[in-house]
């Protein structure tokens, strides 16, 4: 009987020190100081409220011709695309020889509440697009633009079709707002007073925003404590979930009168997709966009579902047009370990055919 009782008895002291152990290490890793995100050198150029555009500073001996300038998001910070050494997509452009700029959106001031669409597409970027232009000298710009930095830089295209954009890269964007079910059920009037929030809070807060993708996914936070809990042995996953995660929760507020005219004009009432939207007066025409343009999709997107965004290159009026749909989410199709296989070289073959 003791022979049986003593491998038990070492098989419970094994389990025993490996969770002790593996709460020590939990315990590291919550107790580490946040990860720095954003390390590639990189200079300011424009500072006017929200609007931020940034030079990084070219790293290979021979430099593409036609500059490139990347649009973030409106709710997150650019640093998506620049996590950490080694895992940062403009170090990556830098190093193929890219002349990178990027438009990293602050948050807004409280006197910029009353900001919309029009001051985003025909204020802000043409100001981003002049001052690249400049700078190198070029009177052409290759552009790329994610989530909702790409509605921004497709609804200029569109309207401006005799503009600098040379090649337009989008990587999830939306422009059937209908498809994204749950944005739509939570904005939906009969229970979300729209006016009531904006005008209480002027600027929307990011906790707003982050609570509405946080209902999109509920069980997705157990369930990544639970895979980060699975892998602390593997450095390098805990280094990357706690950059990606740094990332996901630093949301940015939202003008209000922006705010309004995306829950009422798209998400309400899909002017985008039916070709009612009004931009400052003017009709938005997809058709109107003539350049190239690349369209990378994420299979499992539930921020931007794949209904949401694979209506717009059809919708495009440019004969040269390409959608891919690669594997991964809203997030790690750009930064995660699949990005550096799948993304960043789709891109970089794609946009290097113009930029010579």
């Amino acid at each position: 009987m003791t022979g049986k009782i003593a491998p038990i008895a070492d098989s419970l002291q094994t389990e025993l020190a490996r969770a002790l152990q593996r709460q020590a290490k939990a315990l590291g890793v919550l107790t580490a100081p946040e990860p720095m995100l954003g390390p590639t050198p990189r200079d300011l150029v424009v500072q006017r409220g929200t609007l931020a555009l940034y030079h990084y500073r070219p790293c290979a001996d021979e430099i593409y011709r036609v500059p490139l300038l990347i649009v973030a998001a409106l709710t997150n910070r650019g640093s998506v695309f620049d996590l950490a050494p080694g895992h940062s997509f403009v170090q990556h452009l830098l190093e193929r020889g890219y002349d990178v700029y990027m438009v990293d959106w602050n948050a807004p001031r409280p006197d910029e509440q009353r900001l919309r669409l029009e001051d985003y597409v025909f204020d802000f970027l043409p100001e981003a697009l002049r001052r690249v232009q400049e700078i190198s000298g070029e009177a052409e710009v290759n552009v790329l633009g994610y989530c909702m930095g790409g509605l921004l830089v497709t609804l200029h295209a569109a309207l401006h079709p005799d503009g600098p954009m040379k090649q337009l890269a989008l990587i999830a964007t939306p422009v059937d707002f209908h498809e994204m079910t749950l944005f739509r059920h939570w904005t939906d009037a009969r229970h979300f007073d729209l006016d009531r929030l904006v005008d209480t809070t002027g600027n929307v807060p990011p906790e707003v925003i982050y609570g509405a993708f946080d209902l999109l996914r509920p069980a997705t936070g157990p369930a990544a404590k639970l895979q980060l809990w699975d892998k602390l042995w593997d450095d390098a996953f805990v280094e990357g979930h706690r950059r990606l995660d740094r990332w996901s929760r630093d949301v940015l507020p939202l003008p209000g009168a922006l705010f309004r005219q995306l829950v009422q004009d798209l998400f309400r009432e899909n002017r985008l997709a039916c070709g009612e939207l009004l931009v400052g007066g003017r009709r938005v025409d997809l058709r109107a966009i003539q350049r190239p343009v690349l369209h990378a999709l994420a299979a499992h997107d539930h921020i931007v579902p794949h209904g949401a965004s694979q209506p717009l290159v059809a919708a495009i009026g440019s004969r040269r047009k390409q959608e891919i749909v690669l594997k991964g989410g809203h997030a790690s199709l750009v930064a995660g370990g699949n990005a550096v296989k799948r993304l960043w070289p789709a891109l970089d073959a794609w946009l290097a055919k113009g930029s010579t």
